[in-house]
């Protein structure tokens, strides 16, 4: 199965999702509407609501809630997706300018806010404790992510460990309580809600990483960003982190003034020294080795084309060049 089948399989939830985030996204402020209909509508692989509908339907739910639950992870997705484009004073994302170029910083941080505020309406709606809980929990650990890595930024001493739990909790901690809520909204037993919870939390993993090793391999046409823009923005990713522990004394002290510095002045002498050191592929091995632990978890959720789906999803995950 490939992410084209994976999202045939999907089409029916999918469009009902996409109608009630048009439909939740509606402000009587125009801006709000101008803004937030820019961003969701800026060409994502909306994988985290896909995560939501397929641990869902692999849990056996007949219900509509989880149409919901995917607009609302959505939501906070993009939330945090306005917010990191200020705090890192990105112009590029997704092959098109940025919100904060478009309409400035102030508007994105308050249209971001607009849209972390309208998913906890819409949780309230769904009224359900255990999912509140999660949801909070969630938000809160993607918050401090973002503060950690925001210490790590041009800090060349940043361990690999200390990296890893910046993925774990700004980036893999959506996909884990997607997947968990799917699971949550279904009855499923703990443990069937545990397995589905690792795979979000691993696959999340696996899609950062291999996110950084795009960022020095993949065109500008492929990504939607500029190539090296996490060196630039001064961000020690694994790849990075890899190869100043591998590469000579000259090599390290390169990308260690690469990062403290951030820029692009010095990026073909880091793409270089990343080729050199197999950094590349140490981060995709690390990949590989995340999304077959989420394929090993879910091995409590029974047989079915979801099941395979996510299967297949965590295998393109790792597949994939944008």
């Amino acid at each position: 199965m490939d992410f084209e089948a994976i999202l045939a399989l999907t089409a029916d939830d999918m469009a009902a999702v996409d109608r009630a985030i048009h439909h939740r996204l509606k402000s009587n402020v125009s801006l709000i509407n101008q803004l937030s209909f820019y961003i969701v509508n800026g060409g994502g692989k909306r994988i985290r609501p896909l995560l939501v509908l397929l641990s869902a339907r692999a849990s056996g739910y007949q219900g509509t809630e989880h149409i919901n639950l995917s607009a609302i992870i959505e939501f906070i997705h993009t939330a945090t997706l306005l917010h990191d484009d200020v705090v890192d004073a990105s112009e590029l994302r997704r092959g098109q300018e940025t919100a904060n170029a478009v309409w400035g910083n102030e508007a994105s941080v308050l249209v971001g806010d607009f849209l972390y505020s309208r998913a906890f309406e819409m949780m309230v709606e769904v009224n359900n404790p255990k999912i509140m809980e999660i949801m909070a929990h969630t938000t809160n650990t993607i918050a401090e992510g973002e503060v950690l890595q925001l210490l790590n930024t041009n800090d060349a001493e940043t361990s690999e460990a200390s990296y890893l739990e910046v993925i774990r909790c700004k980036t893999a901690k959506l996909f884990e309580a997607a997947s968990q809520v799917g699971a949550v909204i279904s009855g499923s037993s703990p443990e069937k809600e545990d397995a589905l919870a690792r795979y979000g939390m691993h696959i999340g993993a696996a899609f950062q990483l291999i996110d950084d090793v795009l960022d020095y391999t993949a065109s500008s046409e492929q990504m939607g960003k500029n190539i090296g823009d996490d060196l630039a923005e001064g961000k020690p990713t694994l790849p990075l982190i890899h190869a100043m522990r591998v590469g000579t004394e000259d090599q390290a002290a390169t990308i260690r003034h690469a990062i403290q510095t951030g820029g692009r002045d010095n990026i073909d002498t880091v793409l270089k020294i990343i080729e050199t050191t197999d950094a590349l592929a140490y981060t995709a091995r690390a990949a590989h080795k995340e999304a077959q632990l989420a394929i090993d978890a879910i091995g409590p959720v029974n047989a079915s084309p979801y099941k395979d789906a996510l299967i297949a999803l965590a295998e393109f995950s790792v597949k994939r060049s944008y």
